[in-house]
């Protein structure tokens, strides 16, 4: 089935490639949508009843009917329905069949290119964009920054993990329809545990690290690697396309979820990594305030590259993207060099900031106990002075990350402020509390080599007040991030403005008023 058709109800169910049930005799009705929440619904859509975890959507269906609903798809019994009722194993899994289907499956359309990981998925994303739009391909991406569709940019909204299957798949229609041949996807584990990206069809997979991360949604790391090992599997139930099938696999060697993810990889799978077992890997690297440079090895070439982004995990990064354009899309060694060249930054990663003071100021997105860890690394080769660290950690998430992060900040920053990040119903005072025995149990010292500030805007100024010339300054944690959560209300946040407020005040130049976080004193 290829591009946007009408396409009618029993066209649409009977395409289903999972197992279902229905009572009805299913009529050609023209279906003008798939939605999952029943407030959004129009007359003619397919309601696809999804059990969250606050609220069950089968409690909506008598609305979605009332409000004209075509279908109803669900996992429950005996649901007696004057339209339609689908039986299901699982709803998201058909929620997003459906969804794929009443766009006319655009995955089968293009060549699509998986990313997914703990640490590095929109940068490894960025940088194959980059190099897809290098080597003069028609591409889009869309990352937990923004969908980029040819010419247009779409922010893909607050704290974003994937979004849901009918965005994704709205959004490959759309780049379909407007000509692109290749679309980079970023995936989160929540993304491929709640089938957001089913229905896809990925050409390529790639992974840059699972550590430590969103242990409060999949209680074992284990849980987790099977999550994320969900992209990989995938490959092998690619249909074959017109523009080709790649299938494959793109491992990182030196990562603990490489024996994994290479044992349920059915398809052609290429490591990278620094070590000698990997299949493309980096050697001669020189890492400068500014530039990395390093020099990639594997079959059959070798290739210099310099890339603006600073650190040994974005030379990691750069071998992804390397090895899945290279080996995936059969791209020159060349042109790939060109395109990460050609990437000047991501924003929210290692982004700097610069109001004319005498010391470096950074804002990362850093939110994890292995991203802290590397970017702190690469903060310490980029000064000779003093790291000072301001971070926190998120409330309603993985709590043992508290502890973890705090003890690196202890072991590698000269000074951690920890602050809020996103509390969320949670004490903050409690949160600041667990971490500030991590940082303790590691030698931290309170009140010396680490601060307690609740309100973040007073944190981020009593960092640069601290920092003297060659010390740097690097906030952790929000990155690109455009909103903080505290209780169940979002107020408008972004760690970029918010260095530059307390840069201006402490410089005494024009710039950015401090946004408002209700921590703020007076």
């Amino acid at each position: 089935m290829t591009g946007f058709l009408p396409k009618t109800l029993k066209m649409l169910v009977e395409d289903l490639p999972i197992h279902y049930s229905v009572g009805d005799q299913l009529s050609h009705i023209k279906v003008t949508g798939v939605v999952y929440n029943h407030r959004e619904l129009q007359p003619g859509n397919i309601f696809v009843a999804v059990k969250g975890q606050k609220v069950d959507g089968h409690d909506f269906i008598p609305q979605a009917v009332e409000r004209g609903a075509v279908a109803v798809v669900g996992v429950s019994d005996d649901v007696n329905l004057p339209v339609p009722y689908i039986k299901v194993g699982d709803s998201r899994e058909a929620l997003a069949h459906l969804s794929a289907l009443f766009r006319g499956s655009p995955g089968q359309q293009m060549t699509v290119i998986g990313v997914t990981g703990t640490d590095g998925k929109t940068t490894t994303s960025n940088l194959l964009y980059q190099i897809l739009l290098t080597a003069n391909l028609r591409a889009g991406v869309i990352s937990t920054v923004n969908a980029v569709l040819g010419d247009e940019v779409i922010d893909t909204g607050f704290h974003v993990t994937t979004p849901e299957a009918p965005e994704v798949q709205r959004y490959l229609a759309r780049m379909h329809s407007a000509g692109l041949t290749h679309v980079v996807l970023e995936s989160t584990s929540h993304g491929l545990e709640q089938h957001r990206v089913t229905g896809c069809d990925f050409d390529i997979a790639v992974v840059t690290n699972v550590t430590h991360e969103h242990l409060d949604f999949h209680g074992i790391y284990e849980g987790y690697l099977r999550a994320k090992g969900k992209l990989f599997e995938m490959l092998a139930d690619t249909p074959l396309k017109s523009c080709g099938n790649p299938r494959l696999g793109v491992l990182n060697r030196d990562d603990q979820s490489y024996a994994y993810l290479s044992s349920i990889t059915r398809t052609r799978q290429v490591s990278y990594g620094m070590s000698a077992e990997a299949d493309i890997r980096a050697v001669d690297l020189h890492y400068g305030p500014d530039t990395s440079r390093f020099t990639v090895v594997g079959p059959g070439f070798t290739q210099p590259v310099e890339t603006s982004l600073v650190g040994p995990y974005n030379v990691s990064n750069c071998l992804a993207a390397f090895s899945a354009a290279v080996i995936g899309l059969d791209l020159s060694p060349e042109v790939v060099a060109s395109g990460i060249r050609a990437l000047n930054g991501v924003p929210g990663r290692m982004e700097r900031i610069n109001m004319g003071q005498p010391f470096m100021a950074i804002v990362d997105f850093a939110h994890t106990p292995n991203a802290l860890k590397q970017v702190l690394l690469t903060a310490k080769q980029m000064t000779s002075g003093r790291v000072i660290a301001v971070f926190g950690s998120a409330g309603l998430r993985d709590r043992e990350k508290r502890r973890l992060m705090a003890e690196t900040s202890a072991d590698l920053a000269d000074i951690s402020i920890l602050t809020a990040e996103d509390p969320r119903t949670e004490s903050l005072e409690g949160i600041l509390g667990e971490m500030a025995g991590g940082a303790v149990s590691h030698g931290a010292e309170i009140g010396r080599t680490c601060y307690l500030i609740p309100d973040r805007g007073d944190a981020l100024r009593t960092a640069v007040g601290m920092a003297k010339p060659e010390d740097l300054v690097i906030a952790c944690g929000k990155g690109h991030e455009q909103s903080m959560c505290f209780g169940e209300q979002e107020y408008a946040w972004d760690d970029r403005t918010a260095m530059r407020a307390a840069l201006a005040d402490l410089l005494g130049v024009e710039g950015p008023g401090m946004p408002y976080l209700p921590t703020r004193k007076g």
